[in-house]
């Protein structure tokens, strides 16, 4: 477990530096009305992105880990598998192209940006292939290679951002949000070509309902959290603009992007390793120990970078973005103890994709969605924009303790 956090680490660091610098340099040029359209932008692409997959990612990852030594069975998963990808990402690849004006105006608020969706709907179906792919090497746990295509993806991507962001300055910034993962699909290719798995065989065959009705499982979980997650942002983004400004939003967005940096520890290096890990495991004590080792690990590191964090926020917006952002660091606190009981809750929701309990996941995630942004208009409405961050600390403090309800059998119980 340390071996693969250290690896994966540098991934980590390195997703955090060109994050920083991608993040200086957009805001920099666009200010903070430029970085609430990107916010706004990059929730969308989540849902596009994760409806164009068919939400399958996870679920590809913990049949890969389960029957990796099965090869007919390991076929079957895949070749339905990249059936799925393949068909949803080429269909709303398609209508996102039809609906570009459409989805410009409701978006970005104006239909002059049409051609950011055009770009999305062309780019929509090698980044789903992509991400299928390191979905399979993640679940053979493959994870040096893993890590090495993250690290290239990273600093491909700031190259690619910076490129476009400095000579269209927002307009840039737009498309390079849309399009470059995409790109990456080549790069993948060429690490996983020679493979055994990378084979027509094991990507072409006859559909097996029982196959698709394990990965509908899946499907219904990242298709509610790509629906409460991002829409959840955007209409909490949204009612700031209404209730303020575009650039009171943009500071919000601001404290989301911060958050964004370090949560990668999480996403990137948790990730890899904890879910496979999780859904070989049968037996409950072992699953119990793996746990508390994995917040043995997890938690102070956490609890120390947020503290730092805090104290250092003025350098740190200084050194993210410019001093037109200063008025963010007043949402800090509230969102820094949001951020811990966050990671502290995904620990223990990783459990809920892993043991595919849909039900119980579908429930909590549409929930928490809503009282958030219930609690966000009111807190909004009270304190202003710092408001959302009370919310946000609030919401995730009772869906920690929601969690620890959820699984106290496994928790608490000896056995």
């Amino acid at each position: 477990m340390f071996k693969i956090f250290s690896f994966t680490g540098l991934s980590t660091l390195i997703k955090i530096i060109t994050g920083y610098i991608s993040v200086k340099i957009v805001a920099s040029i666009i200010g903070p009305s430029g970085v609430a359209l990107i916010g706004q932008l990059q929730n969308v692409t989540s849902i596009f992105t994760t409806f164009g997959a068919g939400g399958i990612n996870n679920g590809v990852i913990k049949y890969v880990s389960e029957f990796k030594n099965e090869e007919t069975t390991l076929k079957k998963f895949l070749h339905i598998g990249f059936k799925i990808t393949f068909v949803l990402s080429l269909f709303l690849g398609v209508l996102i192209i039809v609906f570009c004006s459409y989805l410009s105006k409701i978006i970005l608020l104006d239909t002059k940006y049409y051609y950011v969706f055009v770009f999305l709907g062309i780019s929509l179906l090698p980044l789903s292939l992509n991400n299928y792919f390191l979905s399979i090497l993640n679940g053979f746990k493959e994870f040096k290679k893993f890590v090495i295509i993250n690290i290239i993806t990273s600093i491909l991507g700031l190259l690619f951002t910076v490129f476009l962001v400095v000579k269209f300055q927002l307009e840039g910034a737009l498309i390079a949000n849309v399009t470059y993962q995409s790109v990456i699909l080549f790069v993948t290719i060429f690490f996983i070509r020679k493979y055994f798995w990378f084979d027509k065989q094991y990507f072409w065959g006859k559909w097996d309902k029982s196959i698709l009705k394990k990965y509908s499982s899946y499907s219904l979980m990242a298709l509610i959290s790509v629906v409460t997650v991002p829409v959840t942002q955007m209409l909490i983004r949204g009612y700031i603009i209404e209730k303020y400004s575009t650039r009171e939003a943009g500071f919000w967005e601001g404290i989301n992007r911060i958050s964004g940096l370090y949560l990668l520890f999480v996403t990137t290096s948790v990730g890899v390793y904890y879910l496979p890990k999780l859904s070989e495991i049968k037996i409950d004590s072992l699953l119990r120990q793996e746990i508390f080792k994995t917040y043995k690990v997890i938690a102070p590191i956490i609890f120390v970078c947020l503290v730092l964090i805090f104290l250092f926020k003025e350098l740190i917006i200084n050194i993210l973005f410019t001093k037109e952002f200063y008025p963010m660091k007043d949402l800090f606190l509230w969102q820094l103890l949001g951020d811990f009981f966050k990671i502290m809750s995904w620990l223990l929701g990783f459990l809920m994709v892993a043991k595919s309990m849909t039900k119980t996941y579908i429930i909590t995630e549409t929930v928490f969605a809503v009282l958030l942004i219930l609690f966000s208009y009111y807190f909004i409405n009270l304190n202003g924009v710092i408001g959302a961050t009370q919310s946000y600390c609030l919401i995730y403090f009772l869906h920690f303790i929601t969690m620890i309800c959820i699984f106290k059998n496994l928790i608490f119980t000896r056995s």
